[in-house]
C-alpha cells in the first residue's frame, strides 16, 4: 500500500488506506500542538524574524525605488592603450570618487569606460578588471563603451564591467589574437567571468574568446517544462546531456579554429555579451538617463609628469603673496601641468589670502590643475587660499576653516570685524565656490559665525547640497530642507576636519602623505615632489622687508643726502639713490609697492631739482617735491585694503612710524656730523663750515675762516667777476684769472655780464647779477 502526500492532495489506493492516512495526519497535528505547548517561547521567534525580514525588504525596496527616481551620477574615462599604471590610477581614482558621491547622495552612479584598441600587458588589464569587479565600488555600475573593434588583452577590461555597449559594426573578442593565451592567464580571466559580474557573460563564452580551438554553441535546454538558451562549448553540451538535460536545438556560433570575436550586431541578436548597441557616444546619455555633460572627460586627469610643489607655511602677508606669485610664474615657465600648494598656516592678512585664492583660481584658464594639500591646518586666510584650488586633499588630522576676519585695536586687543563691512569677502567666497563647484553656504559659514547651513535634497534629481535658510526659501520648493550642519551652529565659525570636509563637498579626499597624494593625482612614482625653495633673491626680499632693516635703509639714504650737501662730491648722493632704489625694489617684489609709488617718488625728485635749477626762490616746487617723496615712501611701506577705515588708519600710523624713526635718527646724527666732521683731517679741505665773526658783537660782517679762504684760491663772498657762459642757472664765470663753475639764485644771467659771489659752500659757488656800469 503506497501513499503520496503532497501539499494539496492525498492519494490512496483504497478507502481503508484513506482512513489510516487520515488518522496519521490527525496524530501528527496533535503531536505538533503538544510540542508547541511545551515550548511556547520558541514559536513566535520565526514569525518575528519573518516580520523583521519583511520590514527590511520593504525598506530596501523603498530605498531602491527612491534611488531609481533620482538623476544618476556619471563620470567618463577613456582607457587608452597601452593600459599602464597611469590609466589604472585614473580609472581607480575616478571610480572611488564616484563611489563616495553615490554613497553621500544615495543616487545611482555610472562609470563609463571608453575602451580603445591597442595592446597592453596582461597584468595591467587584469589588475584593472579585478578592481572593477571588486566590492570597493559596489555602488557604481561600470559600463564599457566599445566604439571600434577591440581585440587582445584590452578586451579583459571590458569583460570586467557590468555592462558592455558596442557600436553595431565594432567587434570585441579574440583575446589571444589568433592564438591560445597562456594557461595561467586563461584561468585568471575565467575567474572574472565566474563572478557573473556581467550576466551576459559565462565561462564558456569567455573561453571561446580566449582560445580559437574552442567551438561555441547556443543550445536550447529543456528543464522542468521550461526552455532556455545557453552559450556552451561542445564539451559542456555533452556534460549537459550526460546529466539528463534535454537539448532540443543547437546553433553553432563559432567553429573550431575560428577567432572568438563578435560584432555588436551579432552579440545583440544572440543575446550575449552586450547590453545595448548604439551608433554614437551621445546616445549613452539617453540610454542611461544621465546628464550629457557627464560624457565630457575632464582634462588634466591623466598622467602628469611636470608637477611643482609650493609650500605655504608662513603668515600670509603681502611678502608671502609676492613670493607665491613668483613661484607660480616660475612653475608656468617650466610648463607645469599640476601645481600643488602644501598649506600649513594659521592665516594672516585677508587681502593677501583673497588675492592668492583668485590668482590660483585663474590658473584653470591656463589648463593648469591646482591642488591644495592640507596635512595639518589651513586656518583663516590660509583656508581662503586653499579654496582657490581645483581640488583640496586633507591629511588624516587636517583642519580647514575658521576664516573670520579680526582687527587689532591700537591698545593691542583683537576683535572681530563687523559683518556689515565684509560684503567684498562674501562675494569673493561665493565666486570661488561657483568656480570650483563647492557649496557657497559652506564657504560663507567659515567667515560668518551667525550663518546656519542645512543639508538639502533636490526634489527632482535627488542631488544632495547645502544651503542657508534664505536660499531654501528662495528655491520655491526646489530644494527639500534637511538637518542642520552641526559645524555651522550660531556663534561658531565653520571648521572641518578630514572626512567631514569630504562629506560637505569642500575636499576631494583624505590622503596619508605626499606619496598617497601622488597616487590620487595620477602622478608617476618616479616624479619627485620637492618644494620649490627660496632663491637668494627671495631671501633678500624677506630680509629687506623687515621693519628694522627698512628703517635702517631709509636712515642711510637720508643721512647720505645730508652729508652730500656738505661735501658735494657726488659719492654720497649715489649711495642715497642706491638705498632708495633698493627700498622700492624690495617693496615692489614684496608686494606693498606698485608703479604708482615709484612714479610719485620720481616726480618728487623732479620737483626738487626744478626748485634748485629752474625756478629757485619760490619754494612751491620744493615743498611739493618733498611731500610727494614722503607720500611715496609711506604708500610703499604698507598695503591698504580699504575694508575698514580703522584698519587703514592703523596701517598708516605704522607706515609713518617706519619713516619717522629714521628721520629722528638722522636729526640726532646730523648734530654730531656738524660738530665733528670738520675736525677730520682728511675731510677738512672739502667741507664748508659756518662763517666766523670778525670780532665779538659784530652782526653785519661775516667771513670765512682765513685758512679756508686761502685754500679756496681767493674765492670769497663779495668778490666780483664776469659770466663767461649763460647762467641758467648754472654755468661758468671768471674771477681774475680763475674760471669757476657757478649757479645763480635769481633770473638767468647772460654771458659777459658782471656777477658777484654771494655764497660759497664747499665747491658750490652762488652768484648774483650786478648792474652794468655806464
Amino acid at each position: 500500500m503506497v501513499c503520496k502526500i503532497r501539499p494539496a492532495t492525498i492519494r490512496c489506493n483504497s478507502p481503508q488506506a484513506f482512513l489510516a492516512s487520515l488518522m496519521i495526519c490527525l496524530l501528527g497535528m496533535l503531536s505538533t500542538s503538544a510540542r508547541a505547548d511545551e515550548v511556547p517561547a520558541l514559536k513566535p521567534a520565526p514569525v518575528a524574524e519573518e516580520a523583521a525580514g519583511a520590514v527590511v525588504e520593504a525598506n530596501a525596496a523603498d530605498e531602491k525605488a527612491e534611488k531609481a527616481n533620482k538623476t544618476p551620477l556619471a563620470l567618463y574615462v577613456t582607457v587608452r592603450s597601452p593600459v599602464d599604471d597611469s590609466i589604472f590610477r585614473n580609472v581607480r581614482n575616478t571610480a572611488l570618487k564616484l563611489q563616495e558621491l553615490a554613497r553621500v547622495e544615495n543616487r545611482p552612479a555610472f562609470l563609463i569606460l571608453e575602451i580603445r584598441a591597442g595592446q597592453s600587458e596582461f597584468y595591467q588589464v587584469h589588475g584593472l578588471a579585478k578592481f572593477l569587479t571588486s566590492s570597493k565600488i559596489d555602488r557604481v555600475t561600470t559600463i564599457a563603451w566599445v566604439p571600434e573593434t577591440v581585440t587582445g588583452n584590452n578586451v579583459v577590461v571590458a569583460l570586467g564591467c557590468q555592462e558592455i555597449v558596442m557600436h553595431p559594426d565594432a567587434e570585441l573578442g579574440d583575446i589571444g589574437r589568433g592564438k591560445p593565451v597562456e594557461p595561467d592567464e586563461e584561468q585568471l580571466v575565467l575567474s572574472l567571468a565566474e563572478k557573473r559580474h556581467n550576466l551576459r557573460l559565462n565561462r564558456d563564452l569567455v573561453l571561446g574568446m580566449l582560445n580559437p580551438q574552442v567551438s561555441l554553441l547556443v543550445a536550447t535546454v529543456e528543464k522542468d517544462g521550461m526552455s532556455e538558451k545557453r552559450v556552451v562549448t561542445e564539451q559542456q553540451a555533452k556534460v549537459l546531456r550526460d546529466n539528463g538535460l534535454a537539448i532540443t536545438d543547437v546553433e553553432v556560433i563559432k567553429d573550431k579554429g575560428q577567432r572568438g570575436s563578435f560584432s555588436g550586431r551579432e552579440a545583440r541578436e544572440l543575446g550575449i555579451l552586450v547590453s545595448h548597441t548604439i551608433d554614437a557616444q551621445p546616445e549613452l546619455a539617453n540610454l542611461y538617463g544621465i546628464d550629457p555633460q557627464s560624457l565630457r572627460e575632464k582634462h588634466g586627469q591623466g598622467e602628469s609628469s611636470v608637477v611643482k610643489l609650493i609650500d605655504v607655511t608662513d603668515i600670509i602677508d603681502p611678502v608671502l603673496e609676492a613670493f607665491i606669485q613668483r613661484q607660480i610664474d616660475r612653475a608656468l615657465a617650466e610648463k607645469a601641468e599640476i601645481i600643488i600648494f602644501r598649506i600649513e598656516s594659521p592665516g594672516g592678512y585677508l587681502m593677501s589670502g583673497t588675492n592668492l585664492a583668485n590668482m590660483i583660481a585663474d590658473l584653470e584658464e591656463k589648463n593648469v590643475r591646482t591642488v591644495a594639500y592640507v596635512p595639518d591646518h589651513a586656518i583663516s586666510s590660509a583656508a581662503i587660499t586653499a579654496l582657490g584650488c581645483d581640488e583640496i586633499y586633507m591629511g588624516p588630522d587636517g583642519q580647514i576653516g575658521d576664516a573670520g576676519v579680526i582687527r587689532q585695536e591700537f591698545d593691542g586687543a583683537f576683535e572681530r570685524v563687523p559683518e556689515k563691512l565684509l560684503s567684498p569677502l562674501r562675494q569673493t567666497l561665493i565666486s570661488l565656490a561657483e568656480r570650483k563647484k563647492r557649496p557657497p553656504a559652506i564657504l560663507e559659514a567659515m567667515s560668518f559665525k551667525d550663518l546656519e547651513v542645512f543639508q538639502v535634497t533636490h526634489r527632482d534629481t535627488g542631488r544632495v547640497w547645502y544651503l542657508t535658510e534664505a536660499d531654501i526659501e528662495k528655491s520655491n520648493g526646489e530644494w527639500i530642507k534637511g538637518p542642520l550642519v552641526p559645524e555651522s551652529a550660531k556663534d561658531l565659525l565653520l571648521t572641518l576636519q578630514d572626512d567631514r570636509a569630504v562629506e560637505l563637498k569642500i575636499a576631494a579626499g583624505v590622503v596619508n602623505d605626499l606619496d598617497d597624494l601622488k597616487d590620487r593625482l595620477n602622478i608617476p612614482a618616479d616624479v619627485e615632489l620637492d618644494a620649490v625653495g627660496r632663491t637668494w633673491v627671495d631671501s633678500l626680499i624677506y630680509l629687506l622687508n623687515d621693519p628694522f632693516i627698512t628703517g635702517f635703509l631709509l636712515f642711510v639714504a637720508i643721512i647720505c643726502i645730508y652729508i652730500e650737501l656738505h661735501f658735494m662730491v657726488g659719492i654720497f648722493g649715489i649711495c642715497s639713490a642706491l638705498c632708495f632704489g633698493i627700498f622700492f625694489w624690495s617693496r615692489y617684489l614684496g608686494g606693498t609697492a606698485t608703479g604708482l609709488e615709484i612714479i610719485l617718488f620720481m616726480l618728487g625728485i623732479a620737483c626738487i631739482l626744478m626748485e634748485i635749477f629752474v625756478v629757485p626762490g619760490f619754494g612751491v616746487f620744493g615743498v611739493s617735491g618733498g611731500l610727494l617723496m614722503v607720500l611715496s615712501l609711506i604708500l610703499a611701506s604698507e598695503t591698504f585694503n580699504n575694508i575698514e577705515p580703522e584698519v587703514n588708519s592703523q596701517k598708516f600710523v605704522e607706515a609713518v612710524t617706519i619713516l619717522l624713526v629714521p628721520l629722528a635718527a638722522v636729526i640726532v646724527s646730523s648734530m654730531f656730523i656738524s660738530k665733528y666732521l670738520p675736525q677730520i683731517p682728511l675731510l677738512r679741505s672739502i667741507v664748508l663750515v659756518p662763517p666766523t665773526r670778525k670780532h665779538a658783537g659784530d652782526t653785519d660782517t661775516l667771513q670765512l675762516r682765513p685758512d679756508l679762504a686761502e685754500e679756496k684760491s681767493g674765492l670769497f663772498v663779495g668778490k666780483q667777476g664776469v659770466a663767461t657762459t649763460v647762467l641758467r642757472p648754472s654755468g661758468k664765470a671768471r674771477f681774475e684769472n680763475e674760471l669757476v663753475d657757478v649757479v645763480t639764485q635769481g633770473p638767468y644771467i647772460a654771458a659777459k655780464s658782471p656777477v658777484e659771489i654771494i655764497e660759497v659752500r664747499g665747491r658750490r659757488v652762488v652768484v648774483r647779477s650786478l648792474p652794468e656800469s655806464t
